[in-house]
C-alpha cells in the first residue's frame, strides 16, 4: 500500500518531480503517481524524463514486481507508446514489447565504468597532494611526518553517550596517563559491526583540543589514498568549517561537484549504485545542528538545494544517501548535539595516553636523516648529538614528570620537537623565528580562528576566552611566584565574576573542550590535587598575554575604556552607558557616575593610554628584578625541563627552588613584534600599532638606564634574547648603543645564542670596547657566526674554549681584515697546535696594530704577556670552571719544564724556573681552595 501523499506539496504538472518517493528496506526509490507521464505524452517528454528513471530504479529481478504496482497506480500509464515500453522493459524486467533490445551495449558500460574509475584515482591524487601539504609551522621546523609513509597514531578508544555526559572522574595524573585497557579500538575497524551484530554506519569521534582528531582524520584519508582502507571505494571530506560560511541553499550534488570538481563524472551515480561511500565531517561543533523535524526538514533528493546543515542532517538520519557511511569528528561539548539514534558508534581520541607513544613519536621525529637541518646526509657528530638528545629526552619521559603528563597531548609532543629544533639545529630555523613565534604558531595550529561555542551569541575567540581567564590565573601564579593551583584559584579565576547564563554555559564549555589543553595534574608527590600549567613556559606566555592584551585593568580603567568609546560613537546614549557600568557598579554609584561622565568625558579617554604605561612599567620592572640575578638564563632553564637535568634526583620532601620567571617579560617583548601581532589578530587577539608604539616609547628610557648599570652574564643573555624577541630594530639599535662592553663569560654560548648575539648587536654599528666569551664552550663554527662581531671589537677575550688549529685560521683572517678594530685577543687555554701558535705568534702589535695572547711559551721563549695571563685567570676563578682551569695550568706547567729543558740559554732558564713558579703557587692555592 502506498503511503498518502503530503498534503503541503502543491500540484505538479506531468513529469514534474514533487519530491516525494517510496524508499524501504531492500526497495528501489518510486516516484508519486504525480510524477508519472500522463495519458498523451509526447515523446520529447519522455525523454525529457529518462535520465530520472534510469537513475531511480535498480536493476535486477526484483524491478518486474515494482514495474506492476507503476502500471497499476495509473490506467493511462498503459496507453504509453512502443519505444517507452522498451525502455521500462529494459529498466524493469518486461518481457513484453519489440523483441529489440534497448539496453545499452557492454562497451557502452565498460566505457562508463572506466570512466568512474578513472575520475575516483584523480580523485585518490588530487586528496593526496592536498593533505600532504604541511602548514608552515611544520615546514621550518625540521621534518616533519609524512602522513601517507611515517606516522605515530594516537589511542582510540570506544565510549558511548552515558559515559560522554556522566560527570568527568576527578582529574589526576594515574587516571590521565591510564591505558584505556579492552576498549582501544583501530583506526580501520571504526565501522565495524556494534555489539549487538548491527552494522555501524554512522561514527562520531570526539576528543578535547589538541588530542589529535584533525591529524587523525588527515591520516585516514592517506591511508585511503594509498589503498589501506579498501572497505571504502569512494571517501568525500568536508570541513565543517567551511559549510558554516555558506548560507545560501546548495544540493549535495552540487556541493561534491563544487569541492571536487575531477567527481562530475561520479557524482549522477551516487545513491544510485552500490557504491560504497565514506563522508567525512570534521569539525562538526561548527554548525548549529537541529534535528527535530520543525526546524530541518525531511530531505531525500541529492539534487534538491537545501541549506548545508540539513544536508549533513538528513545524511546523519540516513533519509539522504541511506547507503552512505559517514565519520563526524567533533569536540566534547557538541557531542550531546547528535541524537544518539543517529550514532551508530563513539569513539574517543586518547592522544598519547601511553608512554611508550611519545618515546616512539620523539624517536622518530628527532632521529630522522636531516634533522639537523644539514643539506647532505648528516655528519657521525650530528648524528651523534641527535641519538644523545633523544636518548636525554627518553630518560626525562621514563621518570613519569610533568613533561610525560604534557605529552599525553600530541600537539605537546610537536612543541617540544619544534623547541628542541629551535635550541640545537639553529641551521634550519629561519633566521627571524624566535620563542615567542614558536609559541604563537603553537596556539595557532591548535586553535586557527575558533569560538568557544558556535552557539553562543558573542561568538567570543577561544583564544580570546583563554587570555581573559587562563591568562589571569597565569599572571597571578607570576605576581605571587606560584606554580601549582587549587581548585579554589581555578574557582577565584573562572568563576568569580559569572552572573548570566550564558557566561556559565561558555564555562563548561571551557572545561569540557579546552581545560586540559592548558592545565593538568600536578606529578609532584603531595600536590596530587593541584593543578599546573601543561608546560611551565606556557604559564609565562599566558600571562604575558594578559598583561599585553590590557586584561589587567583596575575596575576605573575598564569603565573608562568601554564608556569613552561609546560615548565617542553613540554620542553619550544613557542607556548604552548605563548598560556598560551596571556590569561592575552597584546601581547607587550610577547617577554620580554618569553625571562625571557628561561633564568630563576626555578623563575616562584617559585611561586607556594608561593601559599602555602600565605594560610598559610591567615588563621593564620584571626584566630586572634583582631576585633573578646570578640565575641560569632562560635558555638553558628552557633546555633542562624538556631534557632533564642529569644527576641525582631531588628528594621528595626537599623544597623546590623557587621559580624565578624570567621569560615573562621576554615573551611580552615578543608578543609586540609584528609577526605575532598578525597571528594573534587571527586568533581574535588584536593589539593595536599605537598600542606597541607607546609601550616602546614608555619602556625604552628604563631599560637602556638598567642596561647601562652592568648586568652579570646570564642576565645580560635574557636581555639580549629579549631584544631578539621584540624584533623592533630601531628599539634595539638604541638599546645596543648603550653596551660599550659586553660580558658573557661562563655562558655556554649554543648556536642559537651565538645567533641571537650576532642578530642583535648587528642592528647598529657602533663599536664594542670589549667582548668577553671566556669558558663560554665556542668551537669553529661559532667564529664563524660571531664574525661580522668581532670585527668591530677593540678587546676580545676567547679563552677557554674548544678552539682548535682550525680555528686558529679563521681567527687570522678576522685579524687581517681590512675594517677589523681587534687590539688585549686572549686565546690561551684552547686547545691550539704548536702550528697554530706559530701562525697567529708572528702577528705583531707594532705592525700588525694586535696583542695576541695565545700561550705561556713562544717557541723556546717565555710569552711577553704570561703575567697577564695568569692575571686574568686568577680574577675569573671565581665563574670559571676550577676543574678545567687547573686541568690547563697542569697542562701548562709541563709546557714550560719541557721548554726549559731544550734551552741552553741561562737567563730564558730563569725566567722559565720563575714563570713556573708562579703557577705552581697558583696551583697549590686551587687545590687547597683558598683561591
Amino acid at each position: 500500500m502506498l503511503p498518502a501523499l503530503d498534503p503541503r506539496l502543491k500540484e505538479g504538472h506531468p513529469g514534474r518531480d514533487c519530491g516525494l518517493r517510496v524508499e524501504g528496506k531492500n526497495r528501489p526509490t518510486m516516484h508519486c503517481r504525480r510524477c508519472l507521464p500522463q495519458a498523451g505524452t509526447s515523446w520529447k517528454t519522455l525523454k525529457r524524463l529518462e535520465p530520472k528513471i534510469q537513475v531511480d530504479a535498480v536493476p535486477g529481478a526484483g524491478n518486474d514486481l515494482i514495474l506492476t504496482r507503476i502500471l497499476h497506480m495509473d490506467r493511462t500509464w498503459c496507453s504509453l507508446t512502443t519505444p517507452l515500453r522498451g525502455f521500462v522493459r529494459h529498466q524493469g524486467g518486461y518481457q513484453g514489447g519489440p523483441s529489440q533490445p534497448t539496453s545499452p551495449r557492454p562497451s557502452q558500460m565498460a566505457l562508463k565504468n572506466v570512466a568512474t574509475s578513472e575520475a575516483i584515482e584523480k580523485h585518490k591524487k588530487h586528496l593526496a597532494d592536498w593533505f600532504r601539504q604541511q602548514p608552515n609551522e611544520e615546514r621550518q621546523f625540521g621534518p616533519s611526518f609524512s602522513l601517507d609513509t611515517t606516522h605515530v597514531d594516537p589511542v582510540i578508544r570506544e565510549s558511548s553517550l552515558e559515559e560522554i555526559l556522566k560527570p568527568s572522574p576527578e582529574m589526576t595524573i594515574q587516571n590521565q596517563l591510564q591505558a584505556p585497557g579492552t576498549n582501544v579500538i583501530g583506526l580501520q575497524n571504526l565501522f565495524d559491526m556494534d555489539a549487538c551484530g548491527r552494522q555501524v554506519k554512522n561514527v562520531v569521534l570526539y576528543g578535547t583540543v589538541g588530542t589529535g582528531k584533525s591529524t587523525l582524520i588527515k591520516k585516514m584519508v592517506m591511508d585511503w589514498c594509498h589503498g589501506r582502507l579498501p572497505r571504502f571505494e569512494l571517501l568525500l571530506p568536508f570541513s565543517c568549517e567551511d559549510l558554516s560560511q555558506n548560507n545560501a541553499p546548495i544540493s549535495l550534488r552540487r556541493l561534491i561537484t563544487k569541492k571536487y570538481l575531477h567527481l562530475r563524472e561520479v557524482v549522477p551515480v551516487l545513491g544510485s549504485t552500490h557504491l560504497k561511500v565514506l563522508f567525512i565531517l570534521n569539525g562538526m561543533e561548527r554548525l548549529n545542528l537541529d534535528f527535530r523535524l520543525a526546524h530541518t526538514e525531511l530531505c531525500c533528493d541529492p539534487n534538491e538545494p537545501v541549506l548545508p546543515s540539513a544536508i549533513v542532517i538528513n545524511l546523519m538520519r540516513k533519509y539522504m544517501m541511506p547507503e552512505a557511511s559517514i565519520i563526524v569528528t567533533t569536540r566534547p561539548s557538541a557531542v550531546r548535539r547528535l541524537p544518539s539514534k543517529f550514532v551508530g558508534r563513539y569513539v574517543e581520541v586518547c592522544g598519547f595516553s601511553n608512554v611508550n607513544l611519545q618515546k616512539l613519536y620523539f624517536q622518530m621525529r628527532l632521529s630522522q636523516p636531516d634533522c639537523s637541518g644539514a643539506s647532505g646526509p648528516a655528519t657521525a657528530e650530528e648524528s651523534s648529538e641527535r641519538d644523545n638528545l633523544v636518548e636525554m629526552l627518553s630518560r626525562n619521559l621514563e621518570r613519569h614528570n610533568q613533561i610525560a603528563a604534557a605529552c599525553f597531548l600530541p600537539s605537546y609532543c610537536w612543541l617540544v620537537c619544534t623547541t628542541l629544533h629551535f635550541l640545537y639545529f639553529t641551521k634550519s630555523v629561519p633566521p627571524a623565528q624566535t620563542l615567542t613565534g614558536i609559541y604563537t604558531s603553537f596556539l595557532r595550529l591548535n586553535f586557527s580562528g575558533e569560538v568557544l561555542d558556535s552557539t553562543d551569541p558573542s561568538n567570543i575567540s577561544m583564544m580570546k576566552y583563554v587570555a581573559k581567564t587562563v591568562g589571569k590565573l597565569a599572571y597571578k601564579g607570576v605576581m605571587s611566584r606560584q606554580t601549582s593551583f587549587s581548585e579554589e584559584d581555578l574557582r577565584h579565576c573562572f568563576e568569580v565574576e559569572m552572573k548570566e547564563e550564558s557566561e556559565l554555559n561558555l564555562l563548561n564549555v571551557f572545561r569540557s573542550d579546552v581545560f586540559r589543553f592548558f592545565l593538568t595534574p600536578c606529578v609532584q608527590p603531595g600536590k596530587e590535587h593541584t593543578f599546573v600549567f601543561t608546560i611551565p613556559a606556557m604559564q609565562e606566555y599566558l600571562a604575558a598575554l594578559y598583561v599585553v592584551l590590557g586584561e589587567k585593568k583596575t575596575l576605573t580603567q575598564r569603565i573608562g575604556k568601554e564608556v569613552s568609546e561609546v560615548i565617542g560613537k553613540v554620542s553619550e546614549d544613557v542607556a548604552v552607558v548605563l548598560s556598560i557600568v551596571s556590569k561592575f557598579l552597584p546601581l547607587r554609584i550610577l547617577p554620580l557616575l554618569f553625571n562625571l561622565i557628561k561633564i568630563f568625558p576626555r578623563y575616562f579617554s584617559r585611561f586607556s593610554s594608561k593601559d599602555r604605561d602600565t605594560i610598559a612599567r610591567t615588563m621593564a620592572v620584571e626584566m630586572f628584578k634583582e631576585e633573578d640575578y646570578f640565575n641560569d638564563d632562560v635558555l638553558d632553564q628552557i633546555n633542562s625541563s624538556i631534557l632533564g637535568v642529569e644527576g641525582p634526583m631531588r628528594h621528595p620532601d626537599e623544597a623546590s627552588d623557587d621559580e624565578v620567571f624570567e621569560l615573562f617579560p621576554i615573551f611580552m617583548g615578543g608578543l609586540l613584534s609584528r609577526r605575532n601581532r598578525a597571528i594573534l589578530d587571527q586568533l581574535g587577539c588584536p593589539i593595536k600599532n599605537l598600542t606597541v608604539f607607546e609601550i616602546a616609547k614608555a619602556m625604552k628610557k628604563t631599560v637602556i638606564r638598567n642596561s647601562r648599570k652592568g648586568l652579570p652574564p646570564s642576565e645580560l643573555m635574557d636581555y639580549l634574547f629579549f631584544l631578539h624577541e621584540f624584533q623592533n630594530e630601531r628599539f634595539t639599535a638604541e638599546a645596543v648603543q648603550s653596551l660599550r662592553t659586553i660580558n658573557l663569560s661562563s655562558v655556554k654560548m649554543t648556536p642559537l645564542k651565538c645567533s641571537v648575539l650576532a642578530s642583535v648587536v648587528g642592528t647598529t654599528s657602533h663599536e664594542v670596547e670589549e667582548l668577553n666569551l671566556a669558558s663560554c664552550h665556542l668551537d669553529v663554527n661559532s667564529l664563524r657566526t660571531l664574525f661580522p662581531v668581532f670585527l668591530r671589537c677593540k678587546k676580545l677575550h676567547l679563552q677557554l674554549n674548544s678552539l682548535g688549529p682550525e680555528a686558529c685560521r679563521e681567527i687570522r683572517d678576522l685579524l687581517l681584515h681590512e675594517k677589523c678594530m681587534v687590539s688585549t685577543l686572549r686565546l690561551y687555554f684552547n686547545e691550539i697546535s704548536e702550528e697554530g701558535k706559530q701562525a697567529l705568534h708572528g702577528l705583531r702589535k707594532d705592525r700588525d696594530g694586535v696583542k695576541v695572547l695565545v700561550f705561556l711559551t713562544v717557541g723556546a721563549d717565555v710569552s711577553d704577556y704570561w703575567s697577564i695571563i695568569l692575571n686574568v685567570v686568577q680574577k675569573n676563578l671565581p665563574v670559571w670552571d676550577r676543574e678545567r682551569v687547573q686541568q690547563h695550568l697542569g697542562l701548562l706547567l709541563k709546557d714550560l719544564e719541557s721548554s726549559r729543558r731544550q734551552t741552553v740559554n741561562p737567563w730564558k732558564k730563569v725566567k722559565f724556573m720563575r714563570v713556573e713558579n708562579e703557577v705552581k703557587r697558583m696551583l697549590g692555592k686551587i687545590q687547597q681552595g683558598a683561591l
